[in-house]
């Protein structure tokens, strides 16, 4: 789908017609387009639901007010104001505290929204008399900026039109906007950096520099405290005419986009502001990143910049390939993107559906936000944290509103009146579990519904704003919010500034004034018809997303009647290779979805199973499954070895392998299985193995698909063998990409396997093919980890070292080897370029797998595939032999250096994405 916002046509500023419509078409009102299935929200209840906002909001408002100004928040709990250095340390949370009055500037522009402009007007004069920006605090450059400055940046804004309406403010000259130069100013020494990033903390009084300053020894800052400067810091240069704030924000960009992983264009979340290095490597939407994402899209839309549009769509598309999982958004790390940085999700990232609607991205947005819907339905409010599962990971909820945020834009994108449904929800759990005397306090643990003394100054500034703009009519709300953008604090920044001319000192990419006309912008308007094909378009998406998060408690089998129909599918029968069971599958309403790392999720579409029976039938099939899954997750094993010891490799190639949960589990063996491999026949290895001969006493080389795990193992073990390695069908699939997962049995016993069977990625097991295929004899060594080269030969005299002062070489330590863990250059193998170590014979073509399923038809867990989520690896040393080989002759030599060569083209690429591995393994240390 093409999104709403494409690049813009002109190079120049745009008169405030079209950025009004533009700001329209990024928030499309579909009512005319769009009917909507379900019964729609009366005027009536929208109008009381809308009262009820706005009646809350006084309950919080008034309270801080009452018992906690000129604090900066208010406690609810005990009814008085939270004083930074007065009550006990919070850590980082406390950063956003600087004693000038916080919850009050950030209230400003919620309170003209709502129609409360002489309390406005109140408030405004207090902030000019009482607020002090001079304080010797150490505060939060990112928090100062969203809050403080865009606080003031918005009540400057709703000053002046108030101002110019002609009733109110009249005596207002831009003291607001003084103020925000005044904090603009205070926040710049944090900038004075070899790389343009903002040190994380800076005294409002001393800067960064010098004892006083108690802070400036920071190395490290997260990319969205970086990034997430903009907004407000170019809005600050417009309003005044001083481009140094808009300056640095666009270095501290410029510096962040340079810095991102050129492979998968995507960025860390924490990263050494001196150095440019990143520091943590994981990669998602949510904590740490988030609003650099936002900010990236909202500065091309306030500021008509191309380069932010372009920087925005390069990184959107790489968060769909890797981190997108509909409904999941999960962290992957930079380097590895397939690889799952973790299993659980933090609730940040429920802002993400709001941007999705920005860039027009509708689908995914309604999958994630129903995902999210159905969570905070279960929990009556969205967890800190919590895991693909859907269970509490962090059990506290301090008032966020970044999921009312998203399900005001859906609301704004769709019509569809499930989204005021939503909305009604949010409100009865707030006056429900949140609601206390003294205003509304965050929650301790959602479990319990246990509170804390806390009320953040973003729950008056962003949540009311959402939810009052959600219910309202258009003649409710005092001015036209669609000439505005949101800040990620949900502070107004008026579309005009774009207008405003701005200094030579600041590069942009603009050439020549051009005046458009409103037809250069009606080719980013989204065609209706495609957008929502259907009419029960929202609906029709959220369906499968609510079978998969609102799994209940299982309910007594509904009564059968003897003789009629066929007994339920279990889980531990299930067979994905079966015809049979994939069709009771279809009739229970339950459709397998097709990860990006190979695995599959099941998803039970109740209204599409063929009776209630049926339904009922797919409801216990996905408990029971849960229920296999996670068991089997709990019995994971670490990665294997595969240590090619024969010449010229001699124990320095090792591959990483994935485990089975049967057979011989080589952690308890001292010495591993060692021999020599050769390719089966089949190369499936579900038949009987033909090249017996061959196989006895070898390890077998075997392929993925067709049959279970088990299965294979059971048919090389007859054919004599002592070993197996399964080769994946995937082509390109590899473990520096993808998670490693286990091998699972076939649900029956598996005693009688008693040989060792590990799993090797595509491009993994192509290195041992092609070894095959030029050495003719290669021997490998099984093992739980890589072996040390004087182990593997005992004692023997080592092998003269194969590459020389070698890159991918590093200095001798006890127990260690190179480990090899990425991709070569070699090219795919086809069945017919396989070699046999007697006998240059090919194997024969292999037949069209069922593994396109994932794991499910060799024994892994349809739902969640029994994959180890942690690329454990042994370390990654390497031992460097010096001996020198008696003299010999020409054509050994000759045949030395050409394998030599073949060796260093093998190891060329893997030093870089092992360095990046280690790196990932101190992360997680």
């Amino acid at each position: 789908m093409s999104g709403f916002v494409g690049p813009r046509k002109n190079k120049t500023s745009v008169p405030s017609l079209q950025l009004k419509m533009l700001y329209k078409l990024m928030i499309p009102t579909l009512l005319g387009a769009l009917c909507i299935h379900g019964e729609a929200m009366t005027r009536e209840e929208k109008r009381k639901l809308k009262d009820q906002v706005v009646e809350m909001f006084d309950h919080a408002y008034q309270n801080y007010m009452d018992h906690a100004y000129p604090a900066d928040e208010l406690m609810p709990l005990t009814c008085r104001g939270r004083v930074r250095g007065l009550e006990p340390s919070r850590g980082d949370v406390d950063d956003a505290l600087g004693k000038f009055s916080l919850t009050l500037i950030d209230t400003l522009d919620t309170l003209v929204l709502l129609n409360k402009t002489t309390e406005f007007e109140v408030a405004v004069r207090k902030v000019l008399s009482d607020v002090r920006l001079d304080n010797d605090i150490v505060v939060s450059v990112f928090e100062t900026n969203i809050r403080v400055l865009g606080g003031l940046l918005g009540g400057h804004s709703m000053a002046v039109m108030l101002k110019e309406e002609g009733h109110l403010m009249q005596w207002y000259q831009d003291e607001l906007l003084h103020m925000a130069k005044d904090v603009g100013l205070r926040l710049l020494p944090a900038f004075n950096t070899s790389s343009g990033l903002p040190y994380p903390r800076v005294n409002l009084k001393y800067g960064v520099r010098g004892p006083e300053t108690r802070t400036g020894t920071e190395t490290d800052t997260c990319t969205a405290c970086a990034g997430t400067m903009i907004l407000e810091f170019a809005a600050l240069s417009r309003y005044t005419g001083d481009p140094v704030f808009e300056v640095h924000a666009r270095k501290a960009l410029d510096f962040l986009w340079e810095k991102r992983q050129r492979n998968s264009n995507l960025v860390g979340t924490t990263i050494n502001i001196h150095s440019g290095e990143w520091v943590r490597r994981d990669s998602g939407v949510g904590a740490g990143i988030d609003s650099y994402y936002e900010y990236l899209l909202k500065a091309y839309i306030l500021l008509g910049d191309d380069q932010f549009l372009q920087r925005f769509n390069i990184h959107y598309a790489s968060i769909m390939k890797y981190i997108s999982q509909p409904p999941l958004l999960l962290d992957v790390h930079i380097h590895k993107p397939l690889l799952p940085a973790r299993t659980w999700m933090d609730s940040l990232l429920a802002f993400f559906p709001g941007l999705q609607v920005l860039k027009g991205d509708i689908r995914p947005a309604i999958e994630t936000h129903e995902m999210l819907y159905q969570v905070t339905k279960k929990h009556n409010f969205l967890p800190e944290a919590f895991t693909t599962d859907f269970r509490v990971h962090w059990a506290q909820h301090p008032l966020r509103p970044e999921f009312a945020e998203s399900t005001y834009f859906l609301y704004k994108a769709t019509g569809d009146p499930y989204y005021l449904e939503a909305g009604r929800t949010i409100l009865d759990n707030l006056n429900r579990y949140a609601r206390v005397p003294c205003g509304f306090a965050a929650m301790k643990d959602v479990r319990t519904g246990s509170h804390e003394d806390r009320m953040d100054s973003f729950f008056l500034a962003e949540m009311f704003k959402y939810l009052f703009l959600l219910f309202a009519d258009v003649e409710d709300v005092p001015f036209d919010v669609e000439n505005y953008i949101f800040t990620t604090e949900a502070h107004f920044l008026p579309l005009s500034l774009s207008t405003v001319p701005h200094t030579s000192a600041i590069t942009l990419n603009i050439t020549s004034e051009v005046e458009l006309d409103d037809s250069n912008f009606d080719w980013t308007c989204p065609n209706t018809r495609l957008l929502f094909p259907d009419p029960a378009f929202p609906r029709n998406i959220r369906e499968p997303i609510r079978s998969v998060v609102d799994k209940s408690c299982p309910r007594p089998a509904p009564y059968r009647e003897p003789g009629i129909g066929r007994p339920p599918l279990r889980a531990q029968d299930f067979m994905a290779n079966n015809p049979e069971h994939l069709e009771l599958l279809r009739r229970m309403g339950v459709s397998l979805i097709h990860l990006k790392d190979g695995r599959v999720q099941l998803v039970q579409h109740a209204t599409q199973a063929v009776s209630a029976v049926a339904a009922e039938d797919g409801v216990r099939f996905m408990q029971e499954m849960m229920e296999l899954s996670s068991q089997q997750q709990k019995e994971q094993l670490p990665p294997r070895a595969i240590q090619i010891v024969s010449h010229p490799f001699f124990g320095r190639v090792v591959l990483t392998a994935g485990p089975a949960q049967f057979g011989t589990d080589l952690s308890k063996s001292v010495t591993g299985v060692r021999g020599f491999v050769t390719v089966a026949e089949p190369y499936s290895g579900c038949s009987e193995i033909t090249n017996a001969e061959y196989i006895q006493g070898h390890i077998a080389l075997i392929q993925r698909g067709q049959c279970m795990f088990a299965e294979k193992a059971r048919h090389i073990q007859k054919a004599g063998a002592i070993g197996g390695i399964v080769i994946d069908d995937n082509e390109g699939s590899s473990s520096d990409t993808a998670p490693l997962f286990q091998m699972a049995g076939d649900g029956r016993s598996t005693d009688d396997v008693t040989l060792p069977l590990l799993f090797l990625f595509h491009k993994e097991g192509n290195i041992l093919l092609e070894a095959l295929k030029e050495y003719r004899e290669v021997e490998v060594l099984l093992s739980d980890k890589a072996r040390d080269r004087a182990a593997i030969f005992k004692g023997k005299t080592l092998p003269g070292s194969l590459i020389e002062d070698s890159v991918d070489t590093q200095e001798t330590q006890e127990g260690c080897v190179t480990e090899a863990t990425t991709a070569t250059s070699f090219e795919p193998l086809g069945p017919s370029d396989l070699t046999t170590t007697e006998q240059d014979k090919p194997a024969p073509q292999d037949g069209t797998s069922l593994e396109e399923v994932g794991g499910a038809d060799e024994g892994t867990s349809p739902a969640h595939s029994v994959d180890l989520s942690e690329d454990l690896t042994t370390e990654s040393h390497s031992t460097q032999a010096s001996e020198e080989t008696e003299s010999e002759p020409k054509e050994v030599v000759k045949e030395r250096t050409e394998n030599r060569r073949s060796v260093e083209s093998l190891l060329a690429d893997w030093q870089e994405d092992l360095e990046a591995f280690q790196q990932m393994e101190r992360d997680e240390l």
